[in-house]
């Protein structure tokens, strides 16, 4: 059994090798890894360590974020991602009982009929945050703590998303008919809000690439008509790509669903350098690989259903799969197809991370 104690591979980061990949000049034969997101839940499990109780104060979010820098450094990663803080107050959350492995007990999600902003009153009423308040310290104390040979992709807010958020998903279809002028007004304060965020990331110390989170596809298509993303989600992930390029630094899209409509769009308008999120009943990572790679580098694939579900066997098998496809490419980057979710079995997880150290030390 594989445990983070006797873990059998020595750290030796280099962010350099994450870099050239997401720039598609990697290395065919050392496949870097990189998560989006891992559950804490999941960290101080693999650490066995405790976690202090969840508050705002300095000493608990440092602690959180020592567990972070010795969960990934001590696995191999180059890179962990990292977002400041500004959250949107009042969004509406829908909650039930958290039944996953590793419960938070109650888990939450948003609310699909309606949202804090749904007519012109509630737009006025509104408490918009100014970027001003943006907190940056997380990204200051991981510049200062990380080890020698670690970096940082910072995560800013997608548009989408919060625009989704704020007014529900069904208020927002129905406004884009009815109301775009409210629609419009919403996405030129969340531009407003977070475009200076991502200018001020790009120029932080052992940052060397910049993400963004916005989920904008199910099954079967993209949530909204691709006109109106071109229209009013584009616009604004193309700043962040430019915000990016000016320093030198790749551009990563975190986005869910089926984008087959729209990828034209992201890769040859918005610029996007690497795209993350994959599922095999959408497209595997590799059919993704084979289609995309000379024109955009990929990140992760692992279905996280199988991570949730699958055998040791089965994990090791898809993850060899998905490696000896898409390395060849130089511009592939190994990890989950979404994030490492307090479902995840912890060996599962760690079974994927330790196929892709034996692929590359072969």
């Amino acid at each position: 059994m594989l445990t983070f104690k006797e873990w059998p591979w020595k750290p030796n980061p280099d962010y350099t090798r994450t870099m050239k990949a997401l720039l598609r000049e990697g290395d065919a034969h050392f496949v870097p890894l990189m998560e989006f997101g891992i559950d804490p839940e999941i960290t101080v499990a693999i650490l066995e360590e405790s976690t202090l109780p969840e508050s705002d104060d300095l000493e608990w979010k440092h602690h959180a974020l020592d567990q972070k820098i010795r969960l990934f450094h001590q696995l191999g990663y180059d890179v962990l991602c990292q977002g400041p803080e500004l959250p949107l107050p009042g969004l509406l959350r829908l909650e039930a009982s958290d039944t996953a492995l590793f419960t938070r007990e109650t888990r939450q999600w948003a609310d699909e009929k309606s949202g804090a902003i749904t007519n012109w009153e509630e737009f006025e009423r509104y408490p918009w945050p100014d970027s001003r308040d943006a907190q940056y310290e997380p990204l200051e104390y991981l510049a200062q703590h990380l080890p020698d040979g670690m970096a940082m992709i910072a995560g800013v807010t997608g548009i989408f998303e919060p625009l989704m958020y704020l007014m529900g998903l069904e208020t927002l279809a129905l406004s884009l008919y009815d109301n775009p002028e409210l629609v419009q007004a919403i996405c030129d304060k969340i531009r407003e809000l977070f475009l200076p965020v991502a200018r001020n990331l790009v120029e932080m110390d052992r940052v060397i690439g910049l993400t963004t989170s916005d989920d904008m596809g199910h099954k079967t298509g993209t949530l909204i008509d691709p006109l109106f993303l071109r229209k009013y989600v584009f616009p604004y992930h193309k700043v962040l790509a430019a915000h990016a390029h000016a320093r030198d630094l790749p551009f990563i899209l975190h986005s869910c669903g089926r984008l087959d409509s729209i990828l034209e769009d992201l890769i040859e308008e918005v610029g996007i350098d690497a795209i993350h999120s994959f599922q095999d009943v959408i497209t595997p990572v590799e059919i993704f690989s084979e289609r995309y790679s000379d024109r955009v580098a990929v990140v992760g694939g692992l279905d996280v259903d199988l991570l949730a579900r699958g055998s040791e066997e089965a994990i090791r098998t898809r993850t060899r799969q998905i490696l000896e496809a898409c390395a060849p490419s130089r511009a592939y980057i190994s990890g989950s197809g979404n994030s490492i979710t307090n479902y995840i079995p912890v060996q599962n997880y760690l079974v994927m991370v330790d196929e892709t150290w034996r692929f590359n030390h072969l």
